[in-house]
């Protein structure tokens, strides 16, 4: 993932160094003498009086729900549900399909006794955050930079968290009898995001209703009718779409980058947690039907999400585009390690940075909305989603499932809606694609741009250069604004781009890992053109496996080096179907 140099060391902002930086840090880890010590006692009074009651295998509701190791003459749908990771979503290694009925394999996990002698065990909150301070620096890309050589010998030692995410369970695996009813569930979906992040799950939603289950999808109030008009309930979640696109664009991420971000980032997260239970719990606001969630479906980016299971007492199954699992193989999207011994610690670090950001608002939601006990991060949530049952939904083709993820954890495939087979486009735009070449695609759908014009210009030109036809995409950038264009560019409002691609030689666009997913399955180069997050880790990815050139970061973009990205997708003897077909 590419840089444009440093921006702030948080080691830099704790010894006093003034300005926006030191605000930002302050503000973001409250580095001002206080720290958890009320969660703490709070939550560790409680767990005391939870333990003396049941003992050393006493863990919360959301764990005891995949813990339970017997099965009991019970019919209801939480019973039934004991040991299951997910629903069966498409077809799967792990699923077997019979002329009649389905045989799909569950996971039952059961928690063993850990040592508690790491690093974190040891550290107060202030410590830890001082530790963590002396690791890392947060670039002007808005990606966290991981450097154990600055520790002096303590990330040996702060390494051992590993130890906690490796040994939690055992997995066995057994094949449910094909002939005990399937219970059929009110599951509700948490989901927060673009368009991109809504869509993979609405085809999900699809597929859940056809083996008879009853799906709220809860997301952001932009995209009701997209829902709704896909056959699926809808619940609103709080958060504007467009304001936390426009928040990461110009942080290029989910860490703030100064004190005025910060004050958006934490109104728009608390509106979506205060969110969260309705959704799960009250009447559809159309027709007053009532729902309950006997289980939930996330992203990770609706925080809240294990409490709300936590509270209803109901499954939690988490889905993704990017990584957010630990690993060795790779750092987490949203950071840089220099040294590979630090991949697996930037996932607790960037989890860290986001948990100090939001505690408040959580441990607030959790005492006054659902009646729990406050936390402290690692003494409840071992610092990620590592203990919770998760599917990415990518190609394991373009991202292998890492060695190291265990059996809670899986690469699922890509979630197509195939949104396609319905569209009808004008009369005008098909004319136009077929009195020529096949045109090169370019846009940046939910992304927002800072210069509209320049960067319309730009891909003019650079389409003018290398002699092609190119359709842009005006999305939430609004490309072509005001800007008189050839007739061999065409300006598109809006169109599934499993009609599109198809249509086109090549495409170029942010990143978003359903655009992606996309393109290679159109047969189509990509060049990746980032603004944050993810979008460096695929642009990365489909450079590594020969899909396309090297990412272009959107604020590095330029006539020259997009007409060179086009040159070198449209060489024959680079591509052809059969190699990128073999993604899918």
């Amino acid at each position: 993932m590419g840089s444009n140099g440093v921006d702030h060391s948080l080691e830099e902002s704790e010894e006093g160094i003034t300005g926006s930086g030191k605000e930002v840090i302050a503000d973001l880890l409250q580095l001002d003498g206080s720290d958890e010590s009320g969660a703490l006692q709070d939550a560790g009074s409680s767990m005391e009086q939870e333990d003396r009651k049941n003992g050393p295998e006493r863990s919360s509701s959301v764990l005891e729900i995949s813990q339970s190791g017997e099965s009991k003459a019970d019919s209801s749908a939480r019973i039934s549900l004991d040991h299951s990771t997910s629903a069966p979503i498409k077809p799967h290694r792990n699923i077997q399909y019979d002329s009649q009925d389905i045989k799909f394999y569950r996971s039952m996990t059961e928690r063993k006794e850990t040592s508690r002698h790491n690093l974190f065990d040891r550290l107060s909150e202030r410590e830890k955050k001082k530790l963590i301070i002396e690791l890392v620096k947060i670039q002007n890309d808005g990606t966290v930079e991981v450097d154990l050589t600055k520790s002096d010998g303590m990330a040996s030692e702060l390494l051992e968290l590993q130890s906690v995410e490796s040994t939690p369970f055992k997995v066995e695996d057994s094949i449910v009898d094909s002939n005990k009813p399937i219970p059929r569930l009110k599951i509700a979906m948490l989901i927060v995001g673009t368009r991109g992040d809504v869509q993979p799950f609405l085809a999900m939603a699809r597929r859940l209703q056809e083996y008879g289950h009853h799906v709220r999808l809860a997301t952001h109030a932009n995209f009701k009718s997209f829902v709704r008009s896909a056959g699926v309930d809808f619940y609103p979640l709080g958060g504007d779409p467009r304001v936390l696109a426009g928040y990461m664009a110009r942080n290029k991420g989910f860490i703030p980058s100064g004190p005025g971000e910060i004050s958006i980032q934490r109104k728009q997260l608390k509106t979506i947690i205060e969110s969260l239970l309705p959704a799960c719990t009250e009447p559809d606001t159309e027709t007053g039907l009532h729902f309950r969630a006997q289980a939930i479906i996330a992203n990770p980016p609706a925080y809240g999400h294990t409490h709300v299971a936590e509270a209803l007492g109901v499954p939690l199954h988490i889905f993704f585009t990017m990584p957010w699992t630990p690993t060795y193989e790779f750092p987490h999207p949203l950071a840089r390690v220099p040294q590979s011994a630090g991949n697996w610690l930037s996932y607790v670090i960037v989890e860290l940075l986001i948990w100090w950001g939001i505690r408040s608002y959580i441990n607030d939601f959790r005492k006054r909305k659902l009646k729990l006990a406050p936390i402290a991060y690692f003494s409840t949530y071992r610092g990620s989603i590592s203990h919770l049952p998760t599917g990415y939904m990518w190609s394991p083709h373009l991202v292998p499932k890492p060695s190291d993820w265990g059996p809670l954890v899986d690469v699922v495939g890509y979630c197509f809606l195939n949104l396609g087979s319905k569209y009808k486009p004008q009369e005008e735009f098909v004319e136009w694609i077929q009195k020529g070449t096949k045109p090169i695609y370019i846009g940046f759908g939910s992304m927002p741009l800072e210069d509209p014009g320049k960067t319309t210009d730009i891909i003019i030109k650079a389409l003018t250069d290398t002699g092609q036809r190119g359709i842009v995409g005006r999305g939430w950038g609004d490309l072509g604004t005001l800007l008189d264009v050839p007739d061999s560019v065409f300006l598109l409002e809006d169109c599934p781009h499993d009609w599109l691609f198809p249509q086109c030689s090549a495409v170029v666009h942010h990143g978003g890992a359903g655009t992606t997913a996309t393109g290679l399955k159109a047969g189509c180069p990509t060049t990746i053109v980032p603004f944050f997050g993810d979008q460096f880790f695929w642009g990365d990815r489909v450079h590594q496996r020969g899909l396309g050139p090297a990412p272009i970061p959107i604020s590095q973009l330029s006539v020259e080096n997009l007409s060179d990205a086009i040159r070198f997708m449209l060489q024959p003897e680079k591509f052809n179907e059969i190699k990128l077909s073999l993604i899918f």
